[in-house]
């Protein structure tokens, strides 16, 4: 029973942490576009010249 001396306090500061970890994000507009990334992973925009050369030749 006496290691919830120390237990008790650790619960309560990884409790505190992850608090102020959402409320940063929170803060930082991680929450502001929730449909935008959905949409971004349709876009081709990461595909370079090489590959539009190839699908252009054939």
């Amino acid at each position: 029973m006496d290691v919830l001396i120390y237990l008790i306090p650790i619960a309560l500061f990884l409790g505190l942490l992850g608090l102020a970890g959402f409320l940063w994000s929170l803060k930082s507009g991680q929450f502001e576009d929730l449909e935008g990334a959905k949409w971004r992973i349709l876009e081709d925009d990461d595909l370079d010249g090489s590959a539009e050369k190839k699908t252009g030749e054939g």
